[in-house]
Protein backbone atom coordinates (compact mmCIF):
# COMPACT_ATOMS: atom_id res chain seq x y z
CA UNK A 1 0.00 0.00 0.00
CA UNK A 2 2.84 2.36 0.89
CA UNK A 3 4.48 1.66 -2.46
CA UNK A 4 1.25 2.48 -4.32
CA UNK A 5 0.83 5.72 -2.38
CA UNK A 6 4.42 6.70 -3.09
CA UNK A 7 3.98 5.88 -6.78
CA UNK A 8 0.76 7.88 -6.96
CA UNK A 9 2.46 10.84 -5.28
CA UNK A 10 5.30 10.64 -7.81
CA UNK A 11 2.83 10.65 -10.73
CA UNK A 12 1.10 13.71 -9.28
CA UNK A 13 4.42 15.51 -8.94
CA UNK A 14 5.38 14.69 -12.52
CA UNK A 15 1.94 15.85 -13.71
CA UNK A 16 2.54 19.24 -12.11
CA UNK A 17 6.19 19.60 -13.18
CA UNK A 18 5.89 18.76 -16.88
CA UNK A 19 6.55 21.72 -19.14
CA UNK A 20 3.38 21.19 -21.18
CA UNK A 21 -0.04 22.23 -19.91
CA UNK A 22 -2.19 19.12 -19.44
CA UNK A 23 -5.89 18.41 -18.95
CA UNK A 24 -7.58 15.01 -18.54
CA UNK A 25 -11.31 14.50 -19.15
CA UNK A 26 -13.65 11.54 -18.73
CA UNK A 27 -15.70 9.96 -21.54
CA UNK A 28 -18.40 12.60 -21.10
CA UNK A 29 -15.95 15.53 -21.34
CA UNK A 30 -15.80 16.46 -17.62
CA UNK A 31 -12.43 17.60 -16.24
CA UNK A 32 -10.82 14.98 -13.98
CA UNK A 33 -7.25 16.37 -13.84
CA UNK A 34 -5.57 19.64 -14.85
CA UNK A 35 -2.12 20.85 -13.85
CA UNK A 36 -1.28 24.04 -11.97
CA UNK A 37 0.45 25.77 -14.89
CA UNK A 38 -2.61 25.44 -17.12
CA UNK A 39 -4.87 26.70 -14.33
CA UNK A 40 -2.73 29.81 -13.78
CA UNK A 41 -3.02 30.71 -17.44
CA UNK A 42 -6.79 30.12 -17.38
CA UNK A 43 -7.03 32.19 -14.15
CA UNK A 44 -8.62 29.37 -12.20
CA UNK A 45 -7.54 26.61 -9.80
CA UNK A 46 -7.59 22.81 -10.04
CA UNK A 47 -10.25 22.75 -7.29
CA UNK A 48 -12.56 25.05 -9.31
CA UNK A 49 -11.93 23.36 -12.68
CA UNK A 50 -12.18 19.67 -11.73
CA UNK A 51 -15.73 18.42 -12.06
CA UNK A 52 -16.82 21.02 -14.60
CA UNK A 53 -17.44 20.26 -18.25
CA UNK A 54 -14.32 21.06 -20.23
CA UNK A 55 -16.18 23.64 -22.37
CA UNK A 56 -16.78 25.68 -19.18
CA UNK A 57 -13.06 25.73 -18.36
CA UNK A 58 -11.14 25.94 -21.68
CA UNK A 59 -12.05 28.28 -24.52
CA UNK A 60 -12.50 26.72 -28.00
CA UNK A 61 -11.72 23.25 -26.66
CA UNK A 62 -12.46 20.09 -28.64
CA UNK A 63 -11.70 17.57 -25.90
CA UNK A 64 -15.41 16.64 -25.55
CA UNK A 65 -15.51 15.97 -29.32
CA UNK A 66 -12.36 13.81 -29.29
CA UNK A 67 -13.77 11.48 -26.59
CA UNK A 68 -16.89 11.04 -28.74
CA UNK A 69 -15.21 10.47 -32.12
CA UNK A 70 -12.19 8.58 -30.81
CA UNK A 71 -10.03 10.41 -33.37
CA UNK A 72 -6.80 11.97 -32.12
CA UNK A 73 -5.98 15.56 -33.13
CA UNK A 74 -2.29 16.43 -33.33
CA UNK A 75 -0.74 19.88 -33.76
CA UNK A 76 -4.06 21.72 -33.90
CA UNK A 77 -4.08 25.52 -33.50
CA UNK A 78 -6.39 26.58 -30.66
CA UNK A 79 -7.10 30.17 -29.70
CA UNK A 80 -7.35 30.77 -25.94
CA UNK A 81 -7.55 34.25 -24.43
CA UNK A 82 -6.29 35.79 -27.67
CA UNK A 83 -3.27 33.44 -27.91
CA UNK A 84 -2.85 30.95 -30.76
CA UNK A 85 -1.62 27.72 -29.18
CA UNK A 86 -0.53 24.35 -30.55
CA UNK A 87 -2.52 21.56 -28.92
CA UNK A 88 -2.65 17.75 -29.03
CA UNK A 89 -5.83 15.84 -28.08
CA UNK A 90 -5.67 12.06 -27.63
CA UNK A 91 -8.48 9.67 -26.58
CA UNK A 92 -7.72 7.21 -23.75
CA UNK A 93 -8.84 3.62 -24.32
CA UNK A 94 -9.14 0.65 -21.97
CA UNK A 95 -10.08 -2.80 -23.26
CA UNK A 96 -10.99 -1.16 -26.56
CA UNK A 97 -13.42 1.35 -25.08
CA UNK A 98 -12.87 5.10 -24.72
CA UNK A 99 -12.76 6.07 -21.04
CA UNK A 100 -11.54 9.64 -21.47
CA UNK A 101 -8.99 11.86 -23.17
CA UNK A 102 -5.81 13.81 -22.51
CA UNK A 103 -5.05 17.22 -23.99
CA UNK A 104 -1.70 19.00 -23.97
CA UNK A 105 -0.61 22.45 -25.02
CA UNK A 106 2.82 21.97 -26.61
CA UNK A 107 3.51 25.62 -27.42
CA UNK A 108 1.87 28.49 -25.57
CA UNK A 109 1.66 30.54 -28.76
CA UNK A 110 2.73 30.40 -32.41
CA UNK A 111 5.65 32.73 -31.63
CA UNK A 112 7.02 30.11 -29.23
CA UNK A 113 6.68 27.48 -31.97
CA UNK A 114 8.50 29.75 -34.40
CA UNK A 115 11.30 30.24 -31.86
CA UNK A 116 11.53 26.47 -31.37
CA UNK A 117 11.66 25.82 -35.13
CA UNK A 118 14.40 28.43 -35.54
CA UNK A 119 16.43 26.79 -32.75
CA UNK A 120 16.03 23.39 -34.40
CA UNK A 121 17.13 24.87 -37.75
CA UNK A 122 20.21 26.36 -36.09
CA UNK A 123 21.04 23.00 -34.49
CA UNK A 124 20.58 21.19 -37.82
CA UNK A 125 22.93 23.65 -39.52
CA UNK A 126 25.49 23.11 -36.75
CA UNK A 127 25.22 19.34 -37.16
CA UNK A 128 25.68 19.67 -40.94
CA UNK A 129 28.69 21.93 -40.35
CA UNK A 130 30.34 19.44 -38.01
CA UNK A 131 29.62 16.60 -40.43
CA UNK A 132 31.34 18.56 -43.21
CA UNK A 133 34.25 19.38 -40.90
CA UNK A 134 34.61 15.72 -39.94
CA UNK A 135 34.71 14.74 -43.61
CA UNK A 136 37.25 17.48 -44.31
CA UNK A 137 39.51 16.43 -41.41
CA UNK A 138 39.30 12.79 -42.50
CA UNK A 139 40.01 13.78 -46.11
CA UNK A 140 36.55 12.56 -47.15
CA UNK A 141 35.25 15.63 -49.00
CA UNK A 142 35.96 14.45 -52.52
CA UNK A 143 33.15 13.95 -55.02
CA UNK A 144 33.02 12.94 -58.69
CA UNK A 145 33.48 16.62 -59.59
CA UNK A 146 37.02 16.36 -58.20
CA UNK A 147 37.91 13.65 -60.74
CA UNK A 148 39.39 15.78 -63.51
CA UNK A 149 39.11 14.68 -67.13
CA UNK A 150 37.05 14.74 -70.31
CA UNK A 151 38.59 11.77 -72.11
CA UNK A 152 36.28 8.91 -73.07
CA UNK A 153 38.37 6.59 -70.88
CA UNK A 154 37.81 8.52 -67.63
CA UNK A 155 34.25 9.62 -68.45
CA UNK A 156 33.19 5.99 -68.90
CA UNK A 157 34.74 4.96 -65.60
CA UNK A 158 33.14 7.90 -63.76
CA UNK A 159 29.72 7.02 -65.17
CA UNK A 160 30.06 3.41 -64.02
CA UNK A 161 31.23 4.50 -60.56
CA UNK A 162 28.24 6.85 -60.21
CA UNK A 163 25.86 3.98 -60.99
CA UNK A 164 27.64 1.70 -58.53
CA UNK A 165 27.50 4.32 -55.76
CA UNK A 166 23.72 4.00 -55.49
CA UNK A 167 23.94 0.26 -54.69
CA UNK A 168 25.00 -1.64 -51.56
CA UNK A 169 27.36 -3.98 -53.42
CA UNK A 170 31.06 -4.35 -52.68
CA UNK A 171 33.38 -2.69 -55.19
CA UNK A 172 36.87 -3.63 -56.34
CA UNK A 173 38.96 -0.77 -57.75
CA UNK A 174 41.78 -1.84 -60.06
CA UNK A 175 44.55 0.34 -61.40
CA UNK A 176 48.21 1.23 -61.24
CA UNK A 177 49.65 3.23 -58.35
CA UNK A 178 48.81 6.90 -58.59
CA UNK A 179 45.72 6.58 -60.80
CA UNK A 180 43.35 7.92 -58.11
CA UNK A 181 41.78 4.79 -56.58
CA UNK A 182 41.42 6.55 -53.22
CA UNK A 183 39.70 9.51 -54.89
CA UNK A 184 37.23 7.16 -56.58
CA UNK A 185 36.56 5.32 -53.30
CA UNK A 186 35.72 8.58 -51.52
CA UNK A 187 33.54 9.80 -54.40
CA UNK A 188 31.59 6.52 -54.46
CA UNK A 189 31.01 6.69 -50.69
CA UNK A 190 29.96 10.35 -50.78
CA UNK A 191 27.46 9.64 -53.57
CA UNK A 192 25.97 6.69 -51.66
CA UNK A 193 23.17 6.49 -49.09
CA UNK A 194 25.87 5.94 -46.42
CA UNK A 195 27.43 9.39 -46.81
CA UNK A 196 26.02 10.58 -43.47
CA UNK A 197 28.82 8.58 -41.85
CA UNK A 198 32.56 9.00 -42.48
CA UNK A 199 34.45 6.73 -44.86
CA UNK A 200 36.88 4.57 -42.86
CA UNK A 201 40.20 4.01 -44.64
CA UNK A 202 42.67 1.18 -44.07
CA UNK A 203 45.96 0.68 -45.92
CA UNK A 204 46.53 -3.06 -45.66
CA UNK A 205 50.18 -2.70 -46.72
CA UNK A 206 51.01 -0.12 -44.05
CA UNK A 207 49.90 -2.14 -40.99
CA UNK A 208 52.22 -4.88 -39.61
CA UNK A 209 50.75 -8.37 -39.98
CA UNK A 210 50.70 -8.90 -36.20
CA UNK A 211 48.53 -5.81 -35.68
CA UNK A 212 46.21 -6.12 -38.67
CA UNK A 213 43.53 -8.23 -36.96
CA UNK A 214 43.21 -5.93 -33.93
CA UNK A 215 43.25 -2.89 -36.24
CA UNK A 216 40.40 -4.26 -38.35
CA UNK A 217 38.29 -5.95 -35.68
CA UNK A 218 39.39 -4.28 -32.41
CA UNK A 219 40.24 -5.97 -29.12
CA UNK A 220 38.91 -6.42 -25.58
CA UNK A 221 40.63 -5.20 -22.45
CA UNK A 222 43.48 -7.50 -21.48
CA UNK A 223 43.48 -9.29 -24.83
CA UNK A 224 47.27 -9.03 -24.98
CA UNK A 225 50.18 -7.28 -23.31
CA UNK A 226 49.93 -3.54 -23.90
CA UNK A 227 46.21 -3.61 -24.72
CA UNK A 228 44.45 -0.36 -23.80
CA UNK A 229 42.20 -0.26 -20.76
CA UNK A 230 38.63 -0.72 -21.94
CA UNK A 231 39.74 -2.26 -25.23
CA UNK A 232 39.64 -0.63 -28.65
CA UNK A 233 37.12 -0.34 -31.46
CA UNK A 234 38.22 -1.83 -34.76
CA UNK A 235 37.85 -0.21 -38.17
CA UNK A 236 34.87 -2.43 -39.01
CA UNK A 237 32.98 -1.24 -35.93
CA UNK A 238 33.84 2.36 -36.78
CA UNK A 239 32.50 1.74 -40.29
CA UNK A 240 29.17 0.32 -39.08
CA UNK A 241 26.37 1.70 -41.33
CA UNK A 242 29.14 3.27 -43.45
CA UNK A 243 31.85 2.19 -45.90
CA UNK A 244 35.32 0.80 -45.28
CA UNK A 245 38.04 1.36 -47.90
CA UNK A 246 40.60 -1.47 -47.89
CA UNK A 247 43.50 -0.13 -49.94
CA UNK A 248 46.27 -2.45 -51.13
CA UNK A 249 44.03 -5.46 -50.46
CA UNK A 250 46.49 -7.67 -52.36
CA UNK A 251 48.99 -7.23 -49.50
CA UNK A 252 46.67 -8.81 -46.93
CA UNK A 253 48.09 -12.06 -45.48
CA UNK A 254 46.19 -15.30 -46.21
CA UNK A 255 45.23 -15.91 -42.57
CA UNK A 256 43.63 -12.44 -42.39
CA UNK A 257 41.89 -13.03 -45.71
CA UNK A 258 40.02 -15.93 -44.08
CA UNK A 259 38.86 -13.71 -41.19
CA UNK A 260 37.84 -10.94 -43.56
CA UNK A 261 35.83 -13.45 -45.61
CA UNK A 262 34.01 -14.58 -42.43
CA UNK A 263 33.19 -10.96 -41.55
CA UNK A 264 31.76 -10.38 -45.05
CA UNK A 265 29.73 -13.59 -45.18
CA UNK A 266 28.29 -13.49 -41.65
CA UNK A 267 28.16 -9.68 -41.34
CA UNK A 268 29.71 -9.88 -37.90
CA UNK A 269 33.17 -9.53 -36.39
CA UNK A 270 35.03 -11.03 -33.43
CA UNK A 271 37.20 -8.73 -31.39
CA UNK A 272 40.61 -10.09 -30.38
CA UNK A 273 40.10 -11.60 -26.91
CA UNK A 274 36.32 -11.23 -27.20
CA UNK A 275 33.75 -13.93 -26.46
CA UNK A 276 30.77 -12.59 -28.40
CA UNK A 277 30.44 -11.76 -32.09
CA UNK A 278 29.13 -8.32 -33.02
CA UNK A 279 26.87 -7.58 -35.96
CA UNK A 280 28.10 -4.91 -38.41
CA UNK A 281 26.56 -3.34 -41.50
CA UNK A 282 29.55 -2.38 -43.65
CA UNK A 283 30.00 -1.81 -47.36
CA UNK A 284 33.49 -2.67 -48.65
CA UNK A 285 35.43 -0.84 -51.32
CA UNK A 286 38.74 -2.60 -51.94
CA UNK A 287 41.59 -1.46 -54.15
CA UNK A 288 44.76 -2.96 -55.55
CA UNK A 289 47.40 -2.37 -58.21
CA UNK A 290 48.05 -6.11 -58.43
CA UNK A 291 46.51 -8.77 -60.68
CA UNK A 292 44.28 -10.55 -58.15
CA UNK A 293 43.22 -13.18 -60.70
CA UNK A 294 46.84 -14.19 -61.16
CA UNK A 295 47.32 -14.16 -57.37
CA UNK A 296 44.31 -16.50 -57.03
CA UNK A 297 45.84 -18.88 -59.60
CA UNK A 298 49.15 -18.80 -57.68
CA UNK A 299 47.32 -19.46 -54.35
CA UNK A 300 48.40 -16.08 -52.97
CA UNK A 301 44.85 -14.76 -52.69
CA UNK A 302 41.74 -16.65 -51.65
CA UNK A 303 39.40 -17.35 -54.56
CA UNK A 304 36.24 -17.14 -52.39
CA UNK A 305 37.31 -13.74 -51.01
CA UNK A 306 38.13 -12.51 -54.51
CA UNK A 307 34.59 -13.20 -55.69
CA UNK A 308 33.12 -11.62 -52.54
CA UNK A 309 35.03 -8.41 -53.20
CA UNK A 310 34.75 -8.45 -56.98
CA UNK A 311 30.96 -7.97 -57.15
CA UNK A 312 31.60 -4.89 -59.27
CA UNK A 313 35.09 -4.12 -60.55
CA UNK A 314 36.16 -0.74 -61.87
CA UNK A 315 39.43 -0.42 -63.75
CA UNK A 316 40.86 3.09 -63.59
CA UNK A 317 42.92 3.93 -66.70
CA UNK A 318 46.55 5.02 -66.34
CA UNK A 319 47.46 8.59 -67.32
CA UNK A 320 49.25 7.49 -70.49
CA UNK A 321 45.88 6.17 -71.79
CA UNK A 322 44.12 9.50 -71.21
CA UNK A 323 46.74 12.04 -72.24
CA UNK A 324 44.12 14.49 -73.49
CA UNK A 325 43.31 15.06 -69.79
CA UNK A 326 46.85 16.24 -68.97
CA UNK A 327 46.26 19.96 -69.82
CA UNK A 328 43.15 19.99 -67.60
CA UNK A 329 45.00 18.27 -64.76
CA UNK A 330 47.93 20.69 -65.03
CA UNK A 331 45.60 23.70 -64.98
CA UNK A 332 43.84 22.29 -61.90
CA UNK A 333 47.16 21.64 -60.14
CA UNK A 334 48.49 25.13 -60.94
CA UNK A 335 45.40 26.73 -59.38
CA UNK A 336 45.50 24.48 -56.32
CA UNK A 337 49.22 24.82 -55.66
CA UNK A 338 49.10 28.59 -56.18
CA UNK A 339 46.75 28.79 -53.19
CA UNK A 340 48.50 26.16 -51.07
CA UNK A 341 52.02 27.47 -51.65
CA UNK A 342 50.99 31.14 -51.87
CA UNK A 343 52.97 31.48 -55.09
CA UNK A 344 51.91 33.35 -58.23
CA UNK A 345 52.09 30.94 -61.17
CA UNK A 346 49.64 31.40 -64.03
CA UNK A 347 50.54 29.08 -66.87
CA UNK A 348 52.87 26.59 -68.50
CA UNK A 349 54.85 27.27 -71.68
CA UNK A 350 53.98 25.33 -74.88
CA UNK A 351 57.39 23.61 -74.87
CA UNK A 352 56.97 22.47 -71.28
CA UNK A 353 53.46 21.27 -72.05
CA UNK A 354 54.71 19.39 -75.11
CA UNK A 355 57.34 17.71 -72.94
CA UNK A 356 54.75 16.62 -70.36
CA UNK A 357 52.36 15.41 -73.06
CA UNK A 358 55.07 13.17 -74.53
CA UNK A 359 56.17 11.70 -71.20
CA UNK A 360 55.26 8.08 -70.34
CA UNK A 361 53.93 8.80 -66.77
CA UNK A 362 54.80 5.53 -65.10
CA UNK A 363 53.72 7.06 -61.76
CA UNK A 364 50.47 8.40 -63.20
CA UNK A 365 48.70 11.42 -61.65
CA UNK A 366 50.73 11.20 -58.45
CA UNK A 367 53.91 11.61 -60.50
CA UNK A 368 52.35 14.54 -62.40
CA UNK A 369 51.50 16.23 -59.07
CA UNK A 370 55.08 15.81 -57.90
CA UNK A 371 56.50 17.25 -61.15
CA UNK A 372 54.24 20.33 -61.02
CA UNK A 373 54.96 20.90 -57.32
CA UNK A 374 58.71 20.61 -58.01
CA UNK A 375 58.34 23.18 -60.80
CA UNK A 376 56.54 25.55 -58.41
CA UNK A 377 59.56 25.51 -56.13
CA UNK A 378 61.83 26.49 -59.00
CA UNK A 379 59.67 29.15 -60.68
CA UNK A 380 60.82 32.68 -59.89
CA UNK A 381 59.63 35.99 -61.35
CA UNK A 382 58.59 34.51 -64.68
CA UNK A 383 55.34 33.26 -63.07
CA UNK A 384 55.03 30.34 -65.46
CA UNK A 385 56.35 26.82 -65.68
CA UNK A 386 58.96 26.46 -68.40
CA UNK A 387 61.12 23.63 -69.72
CA UNK A 388 64.00 24.44 -67.33
CA UNK A 389 61.70 23.83 -64.33
CA UNK A 390 61.08 20.20 -65.29
CA UNK A 391 63.32 17.24 -64.32
CA UNK A 392 66.15 16.51 -66.74
CA UNK A 393 64.92 12.92 -67.08
CA UNK A 394 61.88 14.39 -68.83
CA UNK A 395 63.53 17.03 -70.96
CA UNK A 396 66.16 14.56 -72.18
CA UNK A 397 64.61 12.90 -75.25
CA UNK A 398 66.82 9.80 -74.80
CA UNK A 399 65.46 9.33 -71.28
CA UNK A 400 61.83 9.62 -72.32
CA UNK A 401 60.62 6.11 -73.17
CA UNK A 402 57.21 7.22 -74.35
CA UNK A 403 58.32 10.04 -76.67
CA UNK A 404 58.42 8.05 -79.94
CA UNK A 405 54.93 6.63 -79.57
CA UNK A 406 53.24 9.75 -78.13
CA UNK A 407 51.14 12.19 -80.16
CA UNK A 408 52.25 15.69 -81.01
CA UNK A 409 51.01 18.58 -78.90
CA UNK A 410 48.74 19.77 -81.74
CA UNK A 411 47.14 16.35 -82.17
CA UNK A 412 46.59 15.97 -78.45
CA UNK A 413 45.05 19.43 -78.05
CA UNK A 414 42.76 18.73 -81.01
CA UNK A 415 41.64 15.53 -79.29
CA UNK A 416 40.92 17.48 -76.09
CA UNK A 417 38.88 20.00 -78.11
CA UNK A 418 37.00 17.25 -79.93
CA UNK A 419 36.05 15.45 -76.70
CA UNK A 420 34.99 18.69 -74.99
CA UNK A 421 32.74 19.69 -77.91
CA UNK A 422 31.27 16.18 -78.13
CA UNK A 423 30.44 16.14 -74.42
CA UNK A 424 28.95 19.67 -74.47
CA UNK A 425 26.80 18.80 -77.50
CA UNK A 426 25.43 15.75 -75.65
CA UNK A 427 24.76 17.79 -72.50
CA UNK A 428 22.79 20.33 -74.55
CA UNK A 429 21.02 17.66 -76.64
CA UNK A 430 22.82 18.89 -79.79
CA UNK A 431 21.32 22.38 -79.49
CA UNK A 432 23.94 24.41 -81.38
CA UNK A 433 23.05 27.76 -79.83
CA UNK A 434 23.27 26.45 -76.24
CA UNK A 435 26.44 24.48 -77.03
CA UNK A 436 28.22 27.49 -78.53
CA UNK A 437 27.16 29.61 -75.55
CA UNK A 438 28.45 26.99 -73.09
CA UNK A 439 31.78 26.76 -74.93
CA UNK A 440 32.14 30.53 -75.27
CA UNK A 441 32.52 30.46 -79.07
CA UNK A 442 30.41 31.69 -81.99
CA UNK A 443 27.95 29.38 -83.74
CA UNK A 444 29.98 29.75 -86.94
CA UNK A 445 33.09 28.44 -85.15
CA UNK A 446 31.05 25.62 -83.64
CA UNK A 447 29.70 24.54 -87.07
CA UNK A 448 33.25 24.52 -88.45
CA UNK A 449 34.53 22.35 -85.60
CA UNK A 450 31.54 19.97 -85.84
CA UNK A 451 32.38 19.50 -89.53
CA UNK A 452 36.09 19.19 -88.80
CA UNK A 453 35.62 16.47 -86.16
CA UNK A 454 32.52 14.86 -87.71
CA UNK A 455 30.47 15.38 -84.54
CA UNK A 456 27.01 15.19 -86.08
CA UNK A 457 24.21 13.68 -83.98
CA UNK A 458 23.90 9.95 -84.45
Amino acid sequence: MENKDALLEMYKTIFELVYNWVVVVDKDGYVRMINEGYCKFLETTPKEAIGKHVTEVIENTRMHIVVKTGEREIGDIQKIKGNKMIADRIPIRKDGEIIGGVGTVLFKDVVELDTYVKRVNVLEKEVDFYKRELKRLLGNEDSFDRIIGISEAIEGVKELAKQVAATKSNVLLLGESGTGKGLFATAIHNASARNEYPLIKVNCAAIPEALLESELFGYEQGAFTGAKKGGKLGKFELANKSTIFLDEIGEMPLNMQAKLLKAIQEKEIDRVGGEKSQKVDVRIIAATNQDLKEMVENKKFREDLYYRLNVISIKIPPLRERKEDIPLLINFLIKRLSKEMNKFVTEITPMAMDCLMNYHWQGNIRELENVIERAFNLVDKEARIALQHLPKSMTNPHGNKGSRKSKTLKATLEEVEKNLIRRTLKENKYNKYQTAKALGISRTSLYEKIQKYNLYAR
